[in-house]
């Protein structure tokens, strides 16, 4: 499906096929990460009990655990994706810039959900209770947190809501990802009014600096809430 998508790169407009691939991994990459951050923990359990009784430090087992499993999942983005992508020609391409922003997302994103997920499980004793809060989360972050926020937009519609915008983003690293791309391509019809907004009142650089910050604080504050956990955890 890749090496499709890069031939129709090549054919038609990269642009809208940067677009499409947006849309697979704004959708794919959190709910691959959750679903595997879930898995590894709980499978790993076993493991984990067999290395707490050996002279290692806690941090180092957790750590490595999380930091394995998130590398994986973005090693595997960046050869599945840019791989087919750079053998097709998108180097020295208009769209070599915005194709390694879409890139930076899926591995940010696979670092974001692989640390929720592996948060959760931690949190969560029992598998069913672990997975099912997981696939919630996923399906919060993809695709209710959007229909809450354009039902608060519609029935406050006569207040300004600009700022309020801005902020209601900043909770959503999936609508920050996509805004990024979105910048990046400058394509103000397409952005939707949290694109627009950023779009207005910063400007793309500035927006996506500050996006940027932000999602980095999304990868930063579960891993650091991990390293937490993975100190007073009891197996």
């Amino acid at each position: 499906m890749v090496i499709t998508t890069a031939l129709l790169a090549l054919s038609n407009d990269a642009s809208q096929v940067i677009i499409s691939l947006l849309n697979i991994i704004l959708l794919l990459c959190p709910l691959i990460a959750t679903m595997f951050g879930v898995m590894y923990y709980y499978n790993s359990r076993d493991f984990v009990e067999l290395l707490l009784a050996q002279p290692i430090t806690r941090r180092a087992i957790f750590w490595g655990q999380y930091l394995g499993l998130a590398a994986s999942l973005a090693i595997s983005l960046l050869i599945g994706v840019g791989l087919p992508f750079i053998l097709f020609g998108i180097i020295g391409s208009p769209e070599w810039g915005q194709f390694w922003v879409l890139l930076f997302n899926g591995v940010v994103l696979s670092f974001i959900f692989s640390g929720l997920a592996y948060l959760i499980a931690m949190r969560n004793e029992q598998k069913i209770q672990g997975f099912g809060l997981a696939i919630i989360m996923w399906l919060f972050f993809a695709v209710v947190y959007d229909g809450l926020l354009l039902v608060a937009l519609m029935y406050f519609r006569e207040y300004p809501l600009e700022k309020f915008a801005i902020g209601a983003s900043v909770l959503n690293p999936i609508d920050l990802a996509r805004t990024l791309v979105l910048l990046k391509l400058d394509i103000s019809a397409l952005m939707g009014y949290t694109g627009a907004v950023f779009q207005r009142f910063l400007g793309s650089h500035w927006g996506m600096l500050i996006i940027i910050f932000v999602l980095s604080l999304w990868v930063i504050v579960p891993a650091w809430r991990i390293q937490a956990l993975s100190a007073k955890k009891d197996f």
